[in-house]
């Protein structure tokens, strides 16, 4: 199992964009050093909640500070990009960090970013499909053409090819029978998002996986599980820290459901019904704890899941800057050695 750590490159007010990176380059710096394999950029637009519109720039800008981390975007969000100039990108983005990059997308859940560029969030399904379609022939290097509902393409070869080949890794977020069937059919890895949710909820994501490479039996047998986390000596200590979740869950819940409260770019996170309580988040929404307790967490989904990238998430905001990175920390020596 490989281990990756994700970044939302948030915060809770119109904070400096320059403060909000240069923590981003800390913790990228400390993922290098402690051994992660991969770190994972967010696309996320027109708010405080996330301050990557384009993570592949992200990417190449890490990739000159950084020298062995693999880095990722998790997620492209795939309806917003042109088909023809996200494939060039992609490629461009993995010449130029030495074929390190990895690839995730998805067709995104924020009505309020779908409106401000104009589309249908009703279509979203459809326009990812096609988009990735066009996407993964373009990366190919081979000439094409393409008809489809959103895009008419006339012949076209896209320079230049990426470093990896036939491209990088691409994974697709996935949680619905249609989903997995769609990375498993187009040969993708598939990526399930645990984030602040029951464990129930990937279990039925392992289910669907499963379901979708029996369909497609040469399917990449590639899971990817973003889960949250906070690690300290002490599992008290760790708990006092996991609100920092539950506001990211509130934000969450707002903008998926189209009741967002953003004024002058600033999202409130609203609380919502349903939304877990302190000690629900510590103890089965989050692998949090001291490092035996996230052992044992942890190791409850490999009794049931084949996970070859776990993506951890480390601060929230809201969440002090030493406190994610000691848990970086901690994770990377006590935990990762345990499942290497």
């Amino acid at each position: 199992m490989q281990f990756g750590t994700f970044f939302l490159a948030g915060s809770t007010t119109r904070e400096d964009p320059s403060v909000v990176f240069s923590r981003l380059h800390q913790f990228v710096q400390d993922a290098e050093e402690l051994g992660y394999d991969c770190v994972w950029f967010a696309e996320h637009h027109f708010s405080n909640y996330g301050y990557i519109p384009n993570p592949l720039l992200m990417v190449t800008h890490m990739a000159g500070e950084t020298s062995r981390l693999r880095l990722g975007t998790a997620v492209l969000v795939l309806p917003f990009w042109n088909p023809l100039r996200v494939a060039e990108d992609i490629a461009l983005t993995d010449q130029l960090t030495g074929g390190r990059l990895e690839v995730a997308v998805a067709r995104g859940y924020q009505p309020f970013e779908y409106r401000r560029f104009g589309l249908d969030k009703d279509d979203a399904r459809e326009h990812t499909d096609e988009t990735l379609r066009i996407m993964l022939r373009a990366l190919s290097g081979e000439p094409f053409e393409f008809a489809g509902t959103y895009n008419q393409i006339p012949e076209v070869t896209v320079f230049p090819t990426s470093a990896q080949q036939p491209h990088p890794p691409i994974w697709l977020a996935a949680q619905t029978p249609e989903s997995f069937e769609l990375a498993a059919r187009e040969g993708l890895r598939a990526f399930a998002n645990g984030s602040g949710r029951p464990i129930a909820v990937v279990q039925e994501a392992w289910q669907n996986y499963l379901d979708a490479r029996q369909k497609f039996p040469g399917a990449p047998a590639h899971l990817g599980v973003q889960l949250q986390a906070v690690v300290a000596e002490t599992d008290e200590e760790a708990k006092q820290h996991v609100g920092a979740f539950i506001y990211q869950s509130r934000l969450v819940d707002a903008l998926r459901n189209g009741r967002e409260h953003i004024v002058s770019g600033v999202s409130e996170a609203l609380p919502y019904e349903g939304e877990p309580t302190i000690d629900e988040m510590f103890e089965s929404r989050t692998i949090s704890g001291s490092p035996d307790t996230v052992a044992r967490k942890l190791q409850r989904y490999l009794d049931f899941a084949d996970i070859s990238m776990l993506n951890v998430t480390f601060y929230g905001a809201e969440m002090p800057v030493e406190v994610a990175r000691r848990s970086m920390r901690l994770f990377a020596q006590e935990v990762m050695p345990r499942f290497r």
